[in-house]
């Protein structure tokens, strides 16, 4: 007999799989209509600085962390990661004159941090990719679950 155990938890209830899907999805709508109140203002200013490019980056990276969630059902941490380092840059542009140099040392430390961390999980990610990969090879298993062999008894034969 073979039982097969899916690794990834399907008993999660239905109202928190629905709850995560409605609030990504107003975050979606809420970044999509900030994007268009700051670009109407830039276009009502008829000035574009460089703050006001960064916004928009952090705008549609928000955009794009939701898309991959819907996409893959997961959200890489290293979106949030960039999304952290592109506001500290914005502040860093918005506010550098005014800063003292010790404030603009720790963020650019922070950014410094960020980024690490950043490629660090992206090489955790490529490595367990290929550990899935050279799994996937070596059983031939196509989906992510466990096959368990287990002996049956003369008795579990007999119910069968």
């Amino acid at each position: 007999m073979r039982l097969k155990i899916p690794t990834v938890m399907k008993g999660l209830h239905w109202t928190t799989v629905a709850s995560e899907k409605l609030l990504l999805a107003l975050i979606g709508i809420a970044t999509c209509i900030a994007s268009a109140e700051h670009l109407w203002g830039m276009i009502v200013e008829r000035k574009i600085l460089l703050s006001d490019l960064f916004m928009l980056f952090i705008f549609a990276e928000i955009i794009g962390m939701v898309g991959a969630f819907y996409s893959t059902n997961r959200i890489p941490v290293t979106l949030p990661m960039i999304i952290a380092i592109t506001a500290l840059c914005r502040l860093i542009v918005m506010q550098s004159k005014e800063m003292e140099p010790l404030v603009l040392i720790g963020e650019a430390g922070a950014i410094l941090i960020l980024a690490t961390a950043a490629y660090v999980m992206s090489l955790k990610d490529k490595i367990s990719l290929g550990k899935k990969e050279q799994f996937q090879e070596k059983t031939g298993a196509e989906d992510q679950s466990i096959v368990i062999n287990v002996p049956l008894t003369d008795e579990k034969k007999t119910r069968l």
